[in-house]
């Protein structure tokens, strides 16, 4: 196997296409940099961290300190010249990781985390058409000025593939999060509304309560504004590939991990990633989650199926827009 077929290979697994015409490998440009023990994050600034412009896409992350905090970190990407970032993110629940569970090894293919407080990575596809800028910001509690390493990297003219299909070129991804909401027993409340045309990326929710039943809970989503959702999962550990509440522990996989689990306090986060499993609506969706579920035949009105409690939820939602 010659070297021009190996690049080939590559580029295919990485799922960024060619721009325009098969074969013009010569608009594929990598970019990218790095930065080595630097003390950026002084007097609890927003840093940059990268720079670049043209069109393109994103596609690594890595981000290192080992210092008080670093947990809560946050990372924002403002793409396009806009001044709200659409992306901003705490670094761990960012990469599915919630109640700074600091458990490593383990890496897939979109997310990792390699050490206990440094090597966080993402494989994020995070397309551009004029500019992308990346910035990090310490939390308040942290550490005043402490040593970062960061690698970021992208393709020029790259695109984004989802369930095998490339995206338009107008794709732009986007972050919608919900931050310790407390759902009462049998609420459904919205991880997401959108309008317009989109596509389901990622998902992490990080929960607790005084009992794992909320667990009971399906995830839907609503569709073109239809009042009879997709049914996305039969309980919210099933939404993750999990089981009879988790009862094999914690496990990270490509399309789904489980990131935190504890018995004892009734609290887990977890990822699901739906690139090869894909979501896509045409005319808006609304994405939600159930706190706990009736039980399969009873009337609404009967109390949940074995008593959900009220559970704090955070959730970060990943969608592809154009």
């Amino acid at each position: 196997m010659n070297q021009k077929i190996i690049l080939i290979l590559w580029l295919s697994a990485l799922a960024i296409p060619m721009n325009g015409h098969a074969g013009e490998i010569g608009d594929l440009q990598p970019f990218g940099t790095m930065g080595k023990g630097e003390r950026v994050l002084g007097g609890g600034k927003e840093a940059l961290l990268f720079e670049h412009k043209g069109t393109g896409c994103l596609s690594h992350f890595w981000f290192g300190g080992n210092f008080k905090g670093v947990e809560n970190t946050r990372i924002r990407y403002y793409v396009d010249g806009e001044e709200t970032p659409s992306i901003d993110m705490n670094l761990y629940m960012g990469h599915g990781i919630g109640f700074n569970d600091n458990q490593a090894p383990w890496a897939t293919k979109h997310i990792g985390k390699v050490g206990k407080q440094n090597g966080i990575y993402n494989n994020y596809r995070i397309p551009f058409g004029k500019s992308i800028r990346v910035t990090a910001q310490r939390d308040k509690d942290a550490e005043e000025n402490p040593q970062v390493w960061w690698i970021i990297r992208g393709i020029e003219n790259g695109r984004v593939r989802l369930g095998g299909v490339e995206l338009p070129e107008n794709a732009r991804l986007k972050l919608i999060r919900l931050e310790n909401h407390d759902a009462a027993p049998l609420e459904e409340f919205d991880l997401c509304k959108l309008a317009g045309k989109g596509a389901i990326y990622q998902v992490a929710i990080a929960a607790k309560g005084d009992s794992l039943t909320y667990l009971e809970a399906c995830m839907r989503a609503y569709l073109s504004g239809k009042k009879e959702p997709l049914m996305l999962s039969s309980g919210l550990e099933d939404y993750f590939l999990g089981t009879y509440y988790f009862n094999t522990g914690k496990f990270h996989a490509d399309i789904a991990g489980l990131t935190h689990f504890d018995k004892k306090e009734n609290s887990f986060s977890a990822y699901r990633f739906h690139d090869d499993d894909p979501v896509i609506f045409q005319d808006g969706l609304r994405l939600t989650c159930r706190c706990g579920e009736t039980e399969h035949g009873q009337p609404e009105e009967k109390k949940g199926y074995l008593s959900p409690p009220i559970t704090r939820y955070t959730t970060y939602t990943w969608v592809y827009q154009w």
